[in-house]
């Protein structure tokens, strides 16, 4: 389906980013996978080359914006043109709650840096390699937190709305050029930090979750593998809701 294509995908050393990189490697594609955690990153490398498809670790900050440029210019060098950008990292979690009042300017920075301006930063990397292809999927992971609320994540939950809104700009910007720009947005994914996260409140989370369990990140990679697909081709400026249900509340 993704033969002869190249896809990135940041924040890949683990949970959703790892199954979306090993599902394109599955389709086809040959992926270049970024993010900070070098050792996280050579686990994902394995299992996308175990499906026979090429796979290139690149450790970098993505809050370095020199860092970013350097390697996509890496990514250019030893893959080729990117067809496929699935901007996966970001993040909620930190050490403790913080209501806006609490919430300090850095902190503030520091979501929207990681879940909004990153994303634009590499972005602006491959957009217009596809403009001269006049060929793109671009797939921006949001959350569930954009259509809902949770005590003390105004930060995260105003990047992760922040996100659709260039989703949806972009695609409209783009589509001349046949580049399609969509966001998938999971509900609470079974990963090693949300189960942290949710230790004394996995009851009452899923209590909210009509379906009444976690989401695997193999069930987000097969949103993502939509959106990537010659399938969607008529398909931009979407938001795909992959929550179980909970954002029916």
């Amino acid at each position: 389906m993704l033969q002869g294509m190249i896809a990135v995908v940041t924040g890949a050393a683990s949970g959703i980013g790892r199954a979306c990189a090993t599902r394109l490697a599955e389709d086809g594609a040959d992926v270049a996978v970024l993010d900070i955690d070098d050792e996280g990153l050579a686990g994902t490398a394995k299992l996308v080359e175990a499906t026979g498809r090429r796979c290139l670790p690149v450790p970098l900050d993505l809050l370095d914006r020199d860092a970013i440029e350097a390697a996509f210019d890496r990514v250019r060098s030893q893959f080729g043109t990117v067809s496929i950008l699935h901007n996966n990292a970001g993040g909620s979690l930190r050490a403790g709650i913080r209501t806006f009042p609490k919430a300090d300017a850095d902190q503030w920075d520091y979501m929207l840096g990681l879940n909004l301006r990153q994303v634009a930063d590499c972005t602006r990397q491959v957009v217009n390699d596809m403009i001269q292809a006049r060929y793109g999927r671009i797939i921006n992971t949001s959350s569930e937190m954009a259509f809902r609320t949770n005590f003390g994540m105004t930060d995260y939950s105003t990047a992760k709305a922040g996100l659709l809104g260039f989703t949806r700009s972009l695609a409209n910007e783009l589509g001349r050029y046949q580049i399609t720009v969509n966001a998938v947005c999971p509900g609470v994914t079974r990963t090693p930090l949300s189960e942290q996260a949710l230790k004394g409140r996995l009851e009452e989370t899923l209590a909210e979750i009509p379906l009444g369990r976690l989401a695997e990140p193999e069930e987000i990679a097969h949103a993502v593998s939509f959106f990537a697909s010659p399938g969607a081709g008529y398909v931009t400026g979407e938001s795909l809701l992959v929550t179980g249900g909970r954002t029916m509340h």
